[in-house]
């Protein structure tokens, strides 16, 4: 039986990725609905491709564009257009691959409206978290995780129950056997210059500073509802153990691959399933040969460290550090602060601002994300000035 599947940001890495995935499989699902920003030209030709029933772009003069040459397909725009395509109970399951803050109100959609979600979007759990996974249990909603890590070990977990810890594998980025001082004057070329993976600038920038890894180790609190004195962080270069868990007896269970975003995206809009799909080649151990792991220098990362700090005070702290974090990546891609600044920037608006005190709505956390990232840009505006 097809299943009928949504995908939000379809022109970004994670959902051109879960199209190549889905052409393999072209016999299980239906794709009822896209989204994209504002690549109208690549949408175009996903369009012709796929057959959506319905796609939202981000505006209305984009939607207005595209409807008079796809006259069968219902073209929406904006937020509201989200909330539209996120309220289709004909969707079996949407896979939220959207970047930044968009995707957790269209996402808290899809689960009120009983929709299974693959989710590939850090903020929403980041944000989040404690309303994302209540309301997923109220609504029996699956929250099957698309990053590597997090799809690693889903595959691995039979029962927490009697799980001890969680061990989640880091890659170190471009900086690994660099000094401090190099990987904090790296121009913008040598911090998006990933060994193994190919992402969006946005989370290349944040897995250089090991950054995209303190946001994993929150999401993995809130999916898996682990306390964060176990869960651990290792680096493997290779990127072949995507991560483990090991039982109250010590027992270690690893999921293994080659660095591939396609077999994640597969695994959770197929699941519970397993089928054959895009493989490059098979897994090769003598080819691998070898495997090597090590302790995180938080020295030379403190954003990591930064990040786990924030999601054990809990609180406003996830939300001041996310937003605030993302101003500076987006301040040192477009070559206004070095990469060392980052972290400054950062711990500086958490010291701030961070409060103990839930922020238990939407509407709160969107405000406080709004005088963070306002409060960072002045940070940021004063650093140019001087």
């Amino acid at each position: 039986m097809r299943k009928n599947i949504t995908i939000l940001g379809s022109t970004g890495s994670i959902g051109t990725q879960a199209l190549e995935v889905i052409s393999k499989l072209n016999d299980k699902f239906n794709i009822i609905g896209l989204s994209c920003g504002s690549n109208t030209n690549l949408i175009k030709k996903q369009i012709e491709n796929h057959h959506p029933q319905k796609v939202c772009v981000k505006d209305e003069r984009d939607a207005e564009f595209l409807k008079r040459e796809f006259v069968d397909i219902d073209f929406v725009f904006g937020d509201d257009g989200l909330t539209d395509i996120c309220s289709d109970k004909t969707n079996d399951i949407i896979l939220v691959a959207v970047s930044g803050k968009i995707g957790l109100k269209p996402t808290l959609i899809a689960i009120e409206n009983g929709i299974n979600i693959a989710l590939a979007n850090k903020e929403t759990l980041i944000m989040a978290g404690d309303i994302v996974m209540k309301t997923a249990k109220e609504h029996n909603v699956k929250i099957l995780p698309v990053d590597s890590e997090h799809s690693a070990i889903h595959q691995c977990i039979k029962d927490l129950d009697f799980v001890n810890k969680l061990i989640i594998t880091a890659s170190g980025g471009p900086f690994l056997y660099k000094t401090k001082e190099e990987m904090n004057n790296a121009t913008i070329e040598q911090a998006l210059a990933h060994p193994r993976w190919s992402m969006g600038k946005k989370i290349t920038v944040d897995s250089a500073t090991l950054m995209n890894k303190g946001l994993e180790v929150i999401e993995a609190h809130h999916l898996f509802n682990m306390p964060y004195e176990k869960i651990d962080v290792i680096v493997h270069p290779q990127s072949v153990v995507h991560s483990a868990i090991e039982y109250l007896d010590g027992s270690v269970i690893a999921q293994l691959g080659l660095p591939s975003m396609h077999i994640p995206i597969q695994y959770a809009i197929t699941y519970p399933e397993r089928v054959e799909g895009i493989k490059s080649e098979s897994f090769d151990f003598v080819k691998i040969k070898q495997l090597d792991f090590q302790e995180v220098d938080y020295n030379k990362f403190p954003t990591l460290k930064l990040a786990i700090e924030c999601g054990k005070n809990g609180g406003s702290a996830p939300v001041i550090m996310n937003a605030a974090n993302e101003e500076a990546v987006f301040a040192f891609l477009d070559g206004k602060i070095k990469l060392g600044e980052i972290y400054k920037i950062t711990e500086k608006a958490v010291s701030k601002y961070f409060s103990s005190s839930s922020v238990n709505k939407i509407s709160e956390i969107f405000e406080l994300d709004k005088e963070i990232r306002d409060y960072t840009r002045s940070l940021i505006y004063a650093n140019i000035s001087c």
